[in-house]
């Protein structure tokens, strides 16, 4: 499994303790940003380099690399696909997560638009590079600023306090009373209390504690229907 995001921190705060459960599941997960993060209003790339390698070690990431198709601009041409299908083809992941393509962030958007594009180019066998050719059997998108319907939710309720661990490694961006940078509206207290909430939210649409939410263009399947809704009622 290959988790794909915009900026450092962007994986952790949507889909963090799914990663953590893979992990536990005994499931190989690697992580790639696309930018650096170096137009964000605080901390420094390099600041968020060390951040972002901290907090993959807190959720037993195989690995995590960093892309730098530009923050803010993202560059998204010939270049910048064929070193997604580089990865993609190097690690042969049966699934991609990538950003949901319709969010408020123009970065967000467009890394849910060319993983998904060169996951498909991935799998041409006439697309010639130095590795096999190789198409993950679905890509999965998971949302950042608005709600979309999922098209499931997975039970993250034993890693989610990985996941905000894992969250607090990125202590330029989020809420720190002791910070002396900028405000912004991720670095305040509301803006983790609403990731709580969130979680809480998913969770209860499958009635556990705490869910992570993520859309597909095909419905998955499902072997034991009375099983996917136990302990639930209409």
């Amino acid at each position: 499994m290959i988790f794909f995001g915009a900026h450092p921190d962007d994986i952790e705060l949507s889909c963090g303790a799914t990663i953590a459960k893979a992990v536990k599941d005994g499931l190989r997960v690697g992580i790639i940003e696309l930018t650096r993060g170096e137009l964000g209003t605080r901390g420094t790339p390099k600041v968020r380099r060390r951040e972002a390698l901290k907090a993959a070690g807190i959720l037993g990431a195989r690995f995590r690399e960093q892309l730098d198709f530009g923050d803010g601009g993202m560059r998204t041409g010939r270049d910048q696909e064929m070193q997604i299908i580089a990865a993609v083809r190097l690690c042969k992941p049966k699934v991609v997560f990538t950003m949901w393509p319709d969010d408020r962030h123009p970065d967000h958007i467009r890394t849910g638009q060319i993983v998904a594009q060169a996951s498909f180019l991935s799998g041409l066998r006439a697309l010639t590079t130095d590795l096999p050719a190789h198409r993950p059997q679905v890509t999965i998108y998971y949302p950042q600023n608005y709600l979309v319907t999922p098209s499931f939710v997975v039970d993250v309720t034993r890693t989610w306090k990985t996941k905000m661990r894992a969250i607090a490694a990125f202590k330029s961006q989020f809420y720190d009373p002791k910070s002396k940078e900028p405000p912004t509206f991720i670095a305040d207290k509301k803006f983790l209390e609403m990731i709580e909430a969130r979680g809480r939210h998913f969770g209860a649409l499958i009635g556990v504690e705490y869910g992570e939410a993520f859309m597909t263009k095909q419905p998955p399947k499902v072997d034991d229907i009375i099983a996917a809704y136990e302990g639930r009622e209409p």
